[in-house]
């Protein structure tokens, strides 16, 4: 099939981002996910080598001038958010997941607005069903796996096994900060995501967080609970630590009561 009769194979993700926020302009990520030119944008193999992420957490202490651990926390807080969620996305929307190997994800701290912001390059490779028409395409960076338990099995593989693991293994070697803190803010960011996300994509949204934590192993860290009006909503049960913070704060849906 000709790439010209294609949409590109992350234009799922960018409409479901466009219908969560109501703009491509996001804090966290490249506008269209992609960056074209990557003059002052790294991999993040410099945050899993450890060449970048003293200063991203330097960067994460200025921003919240908490202790060390509490920084690191809310920084990957940050950072596993936006990652992840082009990826559960892209699988929820339309069975398409963005292998996210840290070399093909670019960071920048260049906007002092916000701590970091996320893209991909254009080579980045997406995993796709047998159906998708994307299968028949021939283009390099598409992977055809056999079925859904595979598609779940690649989308564990590269983004936690691959991708979010290393990383909090180089965190863990800078500062004293638990992995199931870190791993409660993945499972977390998942599910207010996809239930952000609820309206624009197909079938039920707790079903959607169910099968992702549990392929991801992560279940057992968040909980959805009826909201006030009945909607579901994530209580954590752990902590990103933001309570500690000069100016405390207790994130909806925290472990931590306040007095």
């Amino acid at each position: 099939m000709p790439r010209g009769d294609l949409a590109p194979p992350l234009a799922p993700v960018t409409a479901t981002l466009r219908a969560m926020f109501g703009t491509d302009d996001l804090p966290g990520l490249a506008p269209g996910l992609t960056v074209a030119d990557e003059a002052g944008w790294s991999p993040a193999t410099t945050l899993v080598d450890g060449t970048r992420l003293p200063e991203f957490l330097r960067a994460a202490t200025r921003r919240w001038g908490g202790t060390p651990h509490a920084c690191a926390a809310l920084a990957w807080k940050s950072y596993s958010y936006w990652v992840a969620l082009p990826v559960v996305l892209g699988w929820a929307s339309a069975r398409r997941v963005p292998l996210l190997d840290p070399a093909d994800v670019l960071i920048h701290f260049e906007d002092h607005t916000q701590l970091l912001t996320m893209g991909l390059r254009g080579s980045t490779r997406v995993a796709v069903l047998p159906n998708d028409p994307l299968a028949l395409s021939g283009l390099p960076e598409v992977r055809v796996v056999a079925d859904e338990t595979e598609l779940l099995r690649v989308l564990r593989t590269s983004l936690l096994d691959a991708h979010l693991s290393p990383v909090i293994a180089a965190i863990q070697a800078e500062v004293r900060v638990g992995a199931r803190t870190l791993l409660g803010s993945v499972a977390s960011g998942i599910a207010h995501g996809i239930l952000r996300a609820a309206d624009a994509l197909p079938g039920s949204s707790t079903r959607t967080v169910e099968t992702l934590l549990d392929a991801l192993d992560l279940a057992d860290l968040v909980e959805l609970v009826p909201g006030p009006g009945g909607e579901p909503t994530v209580q954590r049960r752990t902590c990103c630590l933001a309570f500690t913070l000069p100016s405390p704060k207790v994130c909806q849906g925290c472990c931590v009561r306040p007095a």
